[in-house]
């Protein structure tokens, strides 16, 4: 076995993690509606910060603390006092629960950044969604966008049952809240500048700052020569990972010319340097404390970096190694020091694609598969190159997702879920499925246009299962937007893979991918879907989580373009049927240009 060992929770970066306020709202009339109203009002509030606390986690593995308010809001003070409270708490995220009218103006929460929701109990004894209604009215005509959550069935007051739909929106609304809280003050790191003229290298910080909350750190990559020339790294733990690499990565195939092919000397080197480079990339997102007994304080403090993206090509990769080992391994749940929260690193400093990879490992506690969005194969291009027809899933043809080798390992699909190939959040990952994905993976022999050597990832992600494909593009005149497709990965004939995978690059990771079809507009076929992708790149979660990143993008104001969720998972807040409930995609973009990014 590999003797990993799962890392302890733990947060990596600067700042306490959000946690989720619990507003328990009442009747403020004393003389008997008031006390009848405390307990079942109280109670309320426990049993969905018990709930909430029981299902979610932080991506990094520390459990989710909710605050519940000193006494109930009946009355400004009363909100006032709780507001504190939350303040000094660190809570980023609130929910305000009722079982009864109150009185709206005077006990909502007023905080414009915060993302927030009201549960009002759906019960005919007292109306608490009459408040809901009145609530939400509120928070409309002061420009302040809430969720609204009312359970489909009447119950009784004083049940404390939560019924399955308020629990879905419930988990919806907080897990995509606390992302908002999660990603605000933190930093994104370039690694390098513009990649081969990629657009979205360019780190659009109006976006950054406005939408997400974050700040844009810059490093050249000269950096990582000055940090291996002067060993700003920690030597041990050097050693200790390159011996780990030699032992579990295995090289791959060979297809230089010969006249291209580096020598076994060459390749050792590129072995040291990939490993070093790995070392010191997470050493500038999040710092390393090592580095203050090497006499490197400034080093050793890092840029707080939640995401960050290496620019590699081709200022980078026509001298040196390049840099898929470091983005593949990072991206990754497992590295020699033992199974642990993967970091969001995208390839060519692609800015857009790491913003949709950190949505989307903040939405699923997953690692993200890095991809280019390559090829649209439809079954009779398929039948033409290969002579066999598609099946399955696949029927309909497919789309070729890949890239050179920043996907993470865990994209080999070798985790399991009740049997069924999975991407994993690190606490549910085994030692047994870390070494399948490391069995999986080949390293082969970077290609020729690597002129600096290294090595790229090699593997093909297995078939079923269910994914998201996302992407946030950026418009001039309209900003940025959204576009997501559900949809699963696709087993198709070895000998099928082998032809098509060959014709682009054989040392590269490959995911085939289906979306579902809805049989109109963008995902009217296959081919409909690679045609309206906004980008060359793509994020791939876990999951058909498209829901939650649509809950999070209203959050955010960032409207979505394109995407194939059933209406009764799509949760924005209510004032977006204001602007349009006959046509909520239209809706969504005036919705998002009316009240504008949430930090400006």
């Amino acid at each position: 076995m590999l003797d990993l060992k799962q890392e302890q929770p733990v947060n990596k970066l600067n700042g306490s993690m959000p946690a989720i306020g619990i507003r328990p709202i009442v009747d403020g009339r004393r003389g008997g509606i008031r006390e009848s109203l405390e307990e079942v009002t109280m109670n309320m509030a426990r049993v969905c910060a018990d709930f909430l606390q029981r299902n979610l986690r932080h991506s990094n593995g520390l459990p989710v603390e909710c605050v519940i308010a000193d006494t109930c809001i009946g009355g400004a003070a009363e909100a006032a006092r709780t507001a504190e409270k939350f303040a000094r708490a660190g809570v980023g995220v609130t929910i305000s629960v009722t079982p009864s009218w109150c009185y709206p103006t005077e006990t909502i929460d007023t905080d414009p950044l915060m993302p927030k929701a009201i549960w009002g109990f759906n019960g005919t004894e007292r109306p608490g969604a009459v408040y809901l209604a009145a609530a939400l009215s509120a928070h409309n005509q002061k420009g302040i966008p809430a969720f609204g959550i009312y359970g489909r069935d009447v119950q009784d007051i004083g049940d404390t049952a939560i019924t399955e739909d308020v629990q879905r929106k419930l988990l919806q609304f907080a897990k995509a809240g606390l992302a908002v809280a999660t990603m605000r003050g933190k930093s994104y790191l370039s690694m390098g500048s513009v990649s081969m003229g990629i657009a979205s290298c360019i780190a659009d910080e109006s976006f950054f700052q406005d939408y997400l909350g974050m700040r844009n750190e810059y490093v050249d990559m000269s950096e990582f020569i000055r940090r291996m020339e002067r060993d700003i790294y920690d030597k041990e733990e050097f050693e200790r990972a390159l011996a780990w690499t030699k032992r579990h990565c295995k090289e791959g195939a060979e297809v230089n010319p010969p006249h291209l092919q580096r020598t076994a000397e060459q390749k050792e080197r590129d072995w040291e340097t990939v490993v070093k480079m790995t070392l010191i990339a997470r050493d500038l997102m999040i710092g390393n404390p090592k580095l203050e007994a090497l006499g490197y304080g400034e080093e050793a403090l890092g840029h707080n970096a939640i995401a960050a993206g290496f620019q590699g090509q081709r200022a980078w990769t026509d001298h040196f190694p390049n840099g898929d080992f470091m983005e593949a391994i990072l991206s990754s749940s497992f590295d020699w020091n033992g199974i642990r929260e993967p970091y969001v690193v995208a390839t060519e400093n692609d800015t857009l694609n790491a913003a949709a990879m950190l949505f989307g490992h903040l939405l699923t506690d997953a690692a993200q598969i890095f991809a280019d969005v390559r090829t649209y194969w439809s079954p009779e291009a398929v039948k033409r190159v290969t002579g066999v027809e598609l099946t399955g899933r696949a029927k309909n043809g497919i789309i070729h997702l890949i890239n050179s080798g920043p996907a993470a390992l865990d994209a080999t699909g070798q985790m399991t879920i009740g049997g069924e190939p999975a991407m994993k959040p690190f606490w549910d990952i085994t030692e047994a499925e870390v070494k399948q994905c490391l069995e999986a993976t080949r390293w082969c022999p970077a290609v020729d246009f690597f002129r600096g050597g290294g090595f790229s990832t090699d593997f093909l992600t297995r078939g079923g299962m269910p994914v998201t494909m996302a992407r946030i593009n950026i418009v001039k005149g309209l900003g940025p937007v959204l576009q997501l497709a559900e949809g699963y990965t696709a087993d198709i004939p070895e000998e099928v893979h082998r032809v098509l995978d060959e014709r682009s690059n054989p040392t590269w990771p490959t995911t085939w991918f289906v979306p579902n079809l809805t049989g109109e507009g963008a995902f009217k076929d296959v081919y409909s879907v690679m045609n309206n992708w906004g980008s060359n790149h793509g994020a791939v979660s876990y999951g058909h989580v498209g829901g939650d990143f649509i809950t999070l993008a209203s959050m955010l104001r960032i409207p979505v373009c394109m995407h194939n969720v059933p209406e009764e998972r799509v949760f924005r807040p209510s004032a977006w049927t204001a602007f349009g409930a006959m046509e909520p995609a239209g809706a969504d973009f005036r919705a998002c240009a009316n009240f504008g990014p949430l930090y400006r």
